[in-house]
């Protein structure tokens, strides 16, 4: 029985379906396989497999699953957590080699949905080109996710974080209010100065507030906001009036995610300059990237960021190989002048420090990747799904049935129905953007990007 769930994705693979618990085997007790099991055993049967004892111990106890000590790569051990009864396989270790052979390794003995995470986007290319290769039915891969999530960070003056819906028509930025914004101290209603754009939800300390016309955004609130393009990009640059349109980005570190993010910018029209040490990576990325400038040096060497005139970059993104050295560099280009600053940072236990010391957007491609892995086995028929902050919420694309509460009413009607966690931010109606207001009246076929709070998100399923 394959087991399908609905989410959409630009490699192509359509799955539906969905609601009823299923049972899922994950491979792989790391980070990224913790945060899957935490985020999945809340409403699914959940088993782990790990040859590490006390990882497969831990996660028992904090997330309630059924853990099994062992070589996930071996039938036996896969038997052992019941490979043969389940639906969903996640291998996610941190070898790309061992997923892989995991998934082919499952489907000698059960029918499950295999998904496979892996570093390489090597693997990722042969996989799409052969329709369904070593037994993965979806593939998702590590250091191309990240350097995307970087692509459209810094794509949008002062955001930390970006997501796309209904085919590009509609964007969610999420947004830090510092002191110097000119929304600081003032009401929702005194902010919303614009025509398509809509405040999903103010995020303080550990609160999701859902925003009124009176509520005061306070320095330090992380603002979400839905609409058009364009007053999303309106909003990022009046919010920080001191940012400017990305063009000038340094990149350090010729590694596989800094490859992808010079090759994703070159292809949106801006021209990055890269730093590698190592003369063979240098010559070999100034071969493949012939949109980027490859300069070969040390990028913790001040005195060569000075004369690369690092202070003027609108953007300097640390993709190396050590979260040490990722700090180090955006904390030097930080002081030299660099307008903002992106680190990779490979433990996640280390991301809140790094933002906390001065860098603006710190990326875990661990969670990166335990996130787009999670919402692809969410049970929502949603067409696109975006987690917010670590699970805390979620914003969904969903496409109005004929059922839905939403159909058919004024929105000011019909949400006397839905939890007050959720937020109607955008609605698309034949390729045109609608903007929701009370009297708005919600028709099948449209698509509407919703903000649903992590606490209601059963009930609003239930009913949208």
């Amino acid at each position: 029985m394959k087991i399908h769930f609905t989410c959409q994705w630009e490699a192509g693979v359509y799955v539906s379906g969905g609601g009823a618990a299923v049972y899922i085997v994950i491979v792989g007790a790391g980070e990224v396989g913790s945060n899957i099991a935490e985020s999945l055993a809340k409403s699914h049967e959940v088993a782990v497999v790990d040859i590490d004892p006390d990882r497969v111990e831990a996660l028992m106890y904090e997330a309630d699953v059924l853990g099994v000590e062992g070589d996930g790569a071996e039938l036996d051990t896969l038997s052992e957590a019941g490979i043969e009864k389940a639906d969903v396989l996640i291998a996610s270790t941190d070898d790309d080699e061992t997923n892989i052979v995991t998934c082919g390794t499952a489907i000698t003995a059960a029918d499950p949905f295999t998904i496979s995470r892996v570093k390489s986007a090597k693997f990722l290319r042969t996989w799409e080109k052969s329709g369904g290769a070593f037994g993965v039915d979806h593939m998702v891969a590590t250091n191309l996710l990240t350097a995307e999530n970087i692509a459209r960070v810094i794509g949008l003056p002062g955001s930390r974080d970006v997501e796309t819906f209904v085919d590009g028509q509609v964007q969610m930025g999420e947004f830090e209010v510092r002191e110097s914004s000119p929304i600081a101290d003032q009401t929702v209603a005194e902010a919303d100065r614009y025509e398509s754009l809509t405040f999903a939800a103010v995020l303080r300390g550990d609160e999701v507030i859902i925003p009124r016309g009176e509520t005061v955004i306070r320095e330090g609130d992380d603002i979400i906001v839905i609409g058009s393009c364009e007053s999303v990009r309106l909003f990022a640059s009046e919010i920080t009036p001191e940012s400017k349109t990305t063009q000038n980005v340094v990149i350090v570190g010729g590694s596989d995610v800094g490859y992808h993010t010079a090759r994703l910018l070159q292809d949106r029209g801006i021209k990055p300059r890269l730093i590698e040490q190592d003369h063979d990576r240098a010559r070999e990325l100034a071969e493949d990237l012939q949109g980027t400038t490859v300069l070969e040096s040390d990028a913790t060497d001040s005195e060569f960021l000075d004369r690369e005139h690092v202070s003027d970059a609108d953007a300097v993104v640390a993709t190396l190989d050590s979260d040490e050295k990722n700090l180090l560099v955006t904390l030097l280009a930080k002081r030299l002048g660099a307008e903002r600053t992106v680190a990779v940072v490979n433990s996640g236990e280390y991301v809140d420090l790094f933002e906390a010391v001065g860098v603006d957007v710190a990326v875990n491609p661990r969670e990166t990747t335990a996130e787009e892995i999670t919402r692809f086995t969410r049970e929502y028929d949603a067409t696109k799904v975006a987690i917010i902050e670590s699970d805390r919420a979620e914003v969904l694309e969903i496409e109005i049935a004929a059922d839905s509460v939403l159909a058919g009413r004024p929105i000011q009607e019909s949400v006397q129905e839905l939890p007050t966690g959720v937020v109607i931010g955008a609605i698309s109606r034949d390729g045109e953007l609608v903007i929701p207001r009370g009297d708005t009246v919600i028709e099948p076929g449209d698509h509407v990007v919703v903000f649903v709070d992590a606490d209601c998100l059963e009930a609003v399923n239930d009913k949208l």
